[in-house]
């Protein structure tokens, strides 16, 4: 049984969904959906430049990850902000990088990814995403305790925000930058910022 979302129950409330709820509509015909506290969030889909920026960034992360990671582009993250049987949270970054058993453990089990398996989770902002970007998902990732998040502008220049979650104060922003973004957090890389476009 599929539960229409946001239907009208009897009582004139609102059905919220739960993750399974939400993961068994499947995938939409226009745009894309997140999940937040129990309600349907529609997106429209990115432009080419969003999507190149986000391969270009697949490809030049892949080959610097820790042997037991993957990277993962435009799929559903579980949170795990609720109880299983609470409305859910879920978000769609741009690019994780997450546990290579993760992938294994959706197939066979169903679901989604979990955050609790979420190294690095990245956003690439679209003129209608900035304030989304910057404060909506940067708390929830946070929330959520996925320890790393980046949020990369590609309006010129382009920009890479990293933030690093801590313990008390929820993410720090290490650095925004141009032209080349080098780290060791989580892992070490080299990315050439004006290449993603």
């Amino acid at each position: 049984m599929t539960i229409q979302p946001l239907d009208e129950l009897d009582d004139g409330s609102v059905h919220l969904l739960t993750i399974e709820e939400y993961a068994a509509l499947g995938e939409t015909e226009h745009g894309y959906t997140e999940l937040i506290e129990g309600r349907l969030i529609m997106s429209p889909s990115p432009v080419p430049d969003h999507n190149n920026a986000a391969l270009e960034l697949a490809v030049a992360l892949r080959p610097r990850l820790p042997e037991d990671f993957e990277v993962q582009m435009d799929v559903d993250v579980d949170l795990q902000l609720a109880l299983s049987d609470e409305p859910g949270s879920s978000r769609r970054p741009d690019l994780i990088v997450v546990q290579r058993d993760a992938r294994k453990r959706v197939r066979s089990e169903g679901g989604m990814i979990r955050a609790s398996e979420v190294l690095l989770a990245v956003e690439i902002v679209s003129p209608s995403s900035k304030r989304m970007d910057h404060v909506h998902k940067r708390n929830d990732y946070a929330d959520a305790g996925i320890p790393n998040y980046w949020i990369i502008d590609i309006d010129d220049p382009i920009s890479l925000t990293a933030c690093r979650l801590t313990e008390q104060f929820g993410y720090q922003d290490d650095q925004v930058v141009t032209g080349t973004f080098r780290t060791d957090v989580p892992f070490p890389v080299e990315i050439n910022l004006d290449r993603l476009v």
